[in-house]
């Protein structure tokens, strides 16, 4: 089954920070945009930042811009979410999607892939 693989969440304190991964399973990132989302419990799901192929990002959510930072290793075939300065705010599940066409597309685009979400709990 063609899927993302998220992993790195947990249980992390207020000010702290954490890494993401999401590597593919039965595919690769090769020319792919992928980006990261998130969901708070009662919430909608939201984005957060995307990154394409060549290691261009675009941001769609502002506030979260100084905190937390895409990247990817082309030649791993993973994309990361390093996160700093952790508050409660921001647990929710965290999943990353793809896009085979390889530009960052809107939030709201039909993405190709989803993962099934890694669980962050910022809490002291």
């Amino acid at each position: 089954q063609l899927q993302l693989v998220e992993s790195g969440g947990g249980l992390v304190q207020p000010g702290g920070s954490m890494r993401l991964s999401c590597a593919p399973s039965g595919f690769t990132l090769e020319n792919s945009a992928v980006a990261w989302f998130r969901q708070a419990p009662g919430k909608e799901r939201t984005g957060i930042q995307c990154i394409e192929w060549a290691h261009n990002a675009r941001y769609y959510t502002d506030h979260m811009r100084e905190r937390f930072t895409i990247s990817r290793d082309n030649a791993k075939n993973t994309v990361y979410l390093l996160m700093h300065r952790l508050e409660p705010e921001d647990t929710a599940v965290y999943y990353c999607a793809a896009m085979a066409a390889g530009v960052c597309p809107t939030e709201d685009a039909q993405w190709d892939y989803w993962g099934q979400g890694t669980q962050v709990t910022v809490s002291s």
